[in-house]
């Protein structure tokens, strides 16, 4: 005998937020989907360029039934789209979330977790398949995707305006969720902020912003480690754009013109921006207001987020994802000798360093050898020095499982279906290729939920003298300890380094 159905299931369920009521849809797990709620106004108008604002109230019940309007942004070119989805949604009012939940009723206290898209804060947001919040709100977390600014409407650096846009929506986010989220089932006291890439890295500035103390209890950091661009660097981009549109490199002027115009202009003079080869970028930058110093920094020192419980790793072979579309590992592996130096200028490092990488991997080719190097750069070293910085509320992990995919390896964002365990949705197979094995889903999505509901994924927690790291690479559960003997030595400059990397690194390079 069938049930039948309520007069709620029929219509969907209502919760009333701050600014209104909104009607969600029931989905599979009986999991309630709200989409497309606005968080603050629409950036158009007098707003555009300027810190968010909230939202215009309204009167009834509205609609929560699609994603909302994705931030204006350039598609990734053919060699990328190949790999990463990006859904672009038109229209204006582009500062929306969507909540998923197993229980939209006040009372339920359930734990809270907010994510945030990566994309080189140029690209991404929360329509992408792999990030389809049913499966954590399944298993009783109520799940928060975020839309914010991003490119020159973002992180562009103007005289005339504040700068990070994008950091301060993703404030008025958590705002939101602080004020909101009860009424649909979460606790405001137990919220987990967590990210990808420039969505980690948009975490750690988040978790030193003054604006944002006391919005988090917990934060996720995956392939992206706390970290400001050069100002001068940002503001080259701006200029950039400027001479191509033929106007100022001021707000005003950027307001003005033509939106597809300014998308043309950002996608041409970034087009030869990557995190291994470095170029034009937006980014992070102090202004002595959300981003008050280099956010590593006020965390090494302790002067945020104290009591906030953290969880950061990263992928054996990010620098894949970055070299092999478009074939740029063979024009590394060419390149030789030139590679190297531009990588060590990159990184700051000298000739000791490479010979030390070297002489450990002596079959590794260039692009190999660059690609670990600037990872090390980029992610192990300051995520291993935050982790020493913060012991017993810290727990780092290492994903290690290799695409089915030729050329990929654990690279950048393969990690990404198994958090979600969206394995079966088309999207994660383009990264993943078929038959991703389940049991990582299970093992990955089950730490993040664990961590989510209690602040421990699972594993020990970081200690200055072990360096326990949690290995998940679809064999049984693995923990290692402590770099190997050797690796300490390599980075002189930075004593601090572990470069975990080399324990997943011999098994395809030796």
């Amino acid at each position: 005998m069938v049930a039948e159905e309520t007069a709620e299931q029929r219509t969907g369920p209502v919760v009333r937020t701050p600014y209104g009521s909104v009607r969600g849809a029931y989905e599979a797990d009986g999991v309630a989907a709200f989409r497309g709620i606005p968080y603050a106004a629409p950036p158009v108008g007098e707003h555009r360029f300027r810190p968010p604002v909230p939202p215009t109230p309204w009167t009834g019940v509205r609609d929560a039934l699609a994603f909302g309007p994705t931030a204006p942004k350039p598609p990734y070119s053919d060699a990328f789209a190949r790999y990463l989805s990006d859904p672009a949604v038109p229209g204006d009012d582009c500062l929306n979330l969507n909540v998923w939940t197993p229980e939209p009723a006040p009372g339920a206290r359930l734990p809270v977790l907010v994510w945030l898209h990566g994309g080189a804060l140029t690209r991404g947001s929360s329509a992408v398949p792999v990030y389809d919040g049913r499966t954590f709100a399944r298993d009783g977390v109520v799940f928060v995707s975020v839309n914010y600014r991003l490119g020159v409407e973002g992180y562009g650096l103007f005289p005339d305006a504040p700068a990070n846009a994008g950091l301060r929506d993703q404030i008025a986010a958590l705002e939101w969720v602080r004020d909101a989220i009860s009424a649909f089932g979460g606790d405001p006291d137990q919220v987990t902020v967590a990210g990808q890439s420039a969505g980690a890295i948009s975490v750690g500035a988040l978790l030193a912003a003054p604006q944002a103390q006391g919005l988090v209890r917990r934060a996720v950091l995956q392939s992206g480690a706390p970290e400001v661009a050069e100002r001068d660097k940002v503001r080259r981009m701006v200029r950039r754009m400027a001479a191509r549109l033929k106007i100022p490199a001021t707000a005003h002027a950027f307001a003005a013109a033509d939106r597809a115009a300014l998308l043309r202009a950002q996608a041409e003079v970034g087009r030869f921006s990557s995190p291994v080869l470095g170029g034009p970028a937006f980014g992070l930058v102090v202004d002595g207001d959300v981003v008050p110093r280099d956010p590593l920094a006020a965390l090494l020192a302790g002067d945020a987020a104290r009591d906030v419980d953290l969880m950061m790793g990263w992928t054996s072979d990010e620098y894949r994802l970055w070299l092999v579309p478009g074939g740029l590992l063979d024009r590394v592996d060419r390149l030789g000798g030139v590679a190297l130096a531009g990588a060590r200028a990159r990184c700051h490092c000298g000739t000791d360093v490479v010979r030390g990488y070297r002489a450990l991997h002596p079959r590794a080719g260039t692009a190999e050898t660059v690609g670990q190097l600037v990872t090390d750069h980029l992610l192990r070293v300051p995520l291993h020095r935050l982790a020493d910085a913060r012991p017993g509320s810290s727990y780092v992990y290492e994903f290690a499982w290799p695409s089915n995919l030729p050329d990929l390896g654990a690279c950048h964002a393969l990690e990404l279906g198994f958090v979600f365990d969206t394995g079966t949705v088309a999207d994660s197979r383009k990264l993943a290729g078929d038959d991703a094995p389940q049991s990582l889903a299970d093992a990955m999505h089950g730490a993040w939920v664990a961590f989510a509901a209690g602040g421990s994924p699972g594993w020990e927690a970081w200690d200055a003298g072990t360096h326990p790291v949690r290995v998940f690479d679809g064999g049984p559960e693995r923990v290692q300890y402590g770099p190997r003997d050797g690796e300490l030595a390599l980075w002189s400059a930075e004593p601090l380094a572990r470069s975990l990397s080399w324990r997943a690194w011999p098994s395809r390079a030796a």
